[in-house]
């Protein structure tokens, strides 16, 4: 019997305010090395915050987070094995596709920022982009860029929020498909039950800055009365919470 997998992302009693105003109250959850888990709730859960505590860009005011079992906040090295896309991303608009990818591959220490460049062109549909300001793209293209600059260092650890805000539907599919064929752990942030259930296979799922209930999909199907969909299940689990 195979030893169990060491946890990628472990969030631990963990709150946060604004001010005077609470964003998370009490957190936690963890998610095992190679897990693709869905932090899934209403605007205003605390999702966003959630991500931004894990990436290190804010510490808790209380509690603790670890990816790969070191503090994001303090810890540069673990900053280069994670990835993320914020919500609403905005590359350098004043730097074309391919500045854009060169310079973060460079900033990233990757050995060859230009092959890097081009494989994530041809991967995300670029190439016809490659010399086009940010500044000059439609707002799918800037998505599908800002996607690239999340991924382009295959980092162990990807951390995305609402990746697939401004996709139209191909593009969505062929989003899917590159982030799909990756072995990174994934915490994708969405309130979209279909965006959890095409890109994660496990659901955190948030109210109020609080964990009010997890488990794999099928859990959640098997939670359904007949021909009850999904989403009417995620939406009586959040009622009994503001109940």
């Amino acid at each position: 019997m195979g030893s169990p997998l060491a946890n990628a992302i472990e969030v631990r009693d963990v709150v946060k305010f604004y001010g005077t105003v609470p964003a998370l109250r009490g957190l936690s959850f963890e998610v095992p090395e190679g897990g693709r888990y869905a932090l899934l709730g209403p605007n205003g859960a605390g999702k966003s915050t959630t991500l931004r505590l894990l990436v290190g860009l804010m510490k808790p005011d209380r509690g603790e987070v670890r990816v790969l079992g070191r503090d994001p906040a303090d810890d540069y090295s673990v900053k280069a094995q994670m990835g993320y896309l914020p919500e609403d991303a905005t590359p350098y608009l004043a730097l074309t596709v391919r500045e854009n990818l060169e310079y973060i591959a460079a900033l990233r220490g990757l050995d060859d920022p230009r092959d890097r460049a081009e494989k994530m062109m041809d991967l995300l549909g670029l190439r016809k982009y490659e010399n086009y300001r940010v500044s000059a793209l439609s707002r799918g293209n800037v998505q599908k860029l800002a996607i690239a600059l999340a991924i382009i260092h295959e980092p162990k650890v990807v951390f995305l929020d609402e990746p697939l805000n401004y996709l139209d539907i191909p593009t969505q599919e062929e989003v899917i498909g590159v982030l799909s064929r990756m072995g990174s752990t994934m915490l994708v942030s969405t309130h979209i039950m279909s965006v959890a259930g095409r890109l994660t296979d496990h659901i955190l799922m948030i109210s109020g800055g609080r964990l009010v209930w997890q488990g794999t999909f099928d859990d959640l199907r098997r939670m359904a009365k007949e021909e009850e969909p999904v989403e009417s299940v995620v939406a009586r689990l959040m009622r009994s919470v503001e109940a």
